[in-house]
């Protein structure tokens, strides 16, 4: 109580006139209320932050891959994040009968927007009219890891010298990782990897 005593006295000791002093209480409520309104406000900016940050970690926890080939239900597939290639061939129905997986590393982690392609039996041949001796023909884009450096020569730009580097390249470094790799070897550049792009998988 000695308080609002004391600050009845300091009222009174003002030398302000009853206008100004109705001023000074007008301008005090007015800061007290404002003051009040932001000390009490609700916070919901913590959660409006939180919601975009949880949705962008859901999608990064996702990949997009495009299963090819001879599988039961080619098409391009949302799947998790670290997924292997056993996990998007699963998801694309499981692959049809006599495919051949054999140069496929099943058990590597896929990374998003690339494409894996299994390969049917070689099953369709090319005869020659003069001669008895049958060629199996393989479809599909040419395997950079596996095919010879003739093979490759049957790229679009693709002459020996460069089949060659890429042979080479591969042998020093391991198998790419990515068709984008191919960069990596001396003398394809970005119009000539245009070329073939379409054309080749790891």
């Amino acid at each position: 109580m000695k308080i609002i005593e004391d600050l009845q006295y300091w009222w009174q000791d003002l030398t302000f006139s009853t206008t100004q002093k109705r001023s000074l209480l007008v301008i005090g409520a007015i800061a007290l209320a404002i003051s009040g309104a932001y000390v009490l406000r609700p916070t919901p900016g913590n959660h409006i932050e939180l919601v975009p940050v949880l949705e962008t970690q859901a999608i990064s926890a996702q990949i997009t891959v495009d299963v090819a080939g001879a599988v039961n239900s080619p098409g391009v597939y949302l799947l998790a994040a670290n997924s292997r290639v056993v996990d998007a061939i699963k998801a694309a129905g499981q692959t049809l009968k006599g495919a051949d997986t054999s140069d496929l590393n099943l058990a590597r982690i896929m990374k998003d927007g690339e494409q894996i392609y299994v390969y049917p039996k070689a099953t369709s041949f090319s005869r020659s009219a003069t001669s008895t001796r049958t060629t199996p023909v393989r479809r599909g884009p040419i395997a950079i890891n596996r095919a010879s450096a003739k093979e490759l020569e049957a790229l679009d730009g693709i002459g020996p010298v460069l089949a060659s580097r890429i042979v080479t390249y591969r042998s020093a470094n391991g198998p790419f990782a990515a068709v984008e790799d191919l960069l990596k070897v001396s003398g394809i550049g970005a119009a000539k990897f245009a070329q073939f792009k379409e054309k080749i998988r790891v």
